[in-house]
């Protein structure tokens, strides 16, 4: 089992930044591949972004691509989530999700095992 626990979310105004945290419990975060998810209200879970285990690959949703980065940190237990350039479209509750598995299909919620309660960032025009 694994807990996980999400911060770093807020308002902010359109073009600005914020960095969203996701921290666990337990002693075995490095071997979870890691991935956020956003909801907006009336729409499904999208995908964000994906950090494997080991190499650190990282993935990204189209409409984040070269605003958004993930990244781990092994030793804080944590994994990051760097948005920039934001939009009023990025507005969401985003939530990390851990996934221990072998197979990994990184862009889907069903391929994760653990999830945060999410914190929720709201982008002002």
């Amino acid at each position: 089992q694994v807990q996980l626990v999400e911060s770093g979310g807020g308002l902010v105004q359109a073009g600005g930044s914020l960095r969203l945290s996701c921290v666990a419990s337990g002693r075995t975060f490095s071997t979870y591949h890691m991935g956020w998810f956003r909801q907006a209200p009336g729409k499904e879970r999208e995908f964000v972004a994906a950090i494997s285990r080991g190499s650190g690959s990282t993935y990204y949703g189209d409409s984040v691509k070269g605003r958004f980065t993930i990244s781990r940190d092994n030793a804080r237990n944590t994994v990051y989530l760097q948005m920039n350039s934001l939009k009023p479209e990025d507005t969401a509750v985003y939530s990390c999700a851990a996934d221990p598995n072998i197979r990994w299909n990184y862009e889907r919620p069903g391929s994760y095992d653990y999830w945060g309660q999410g914190t929720r960032v709201t982008v002002s025009s």
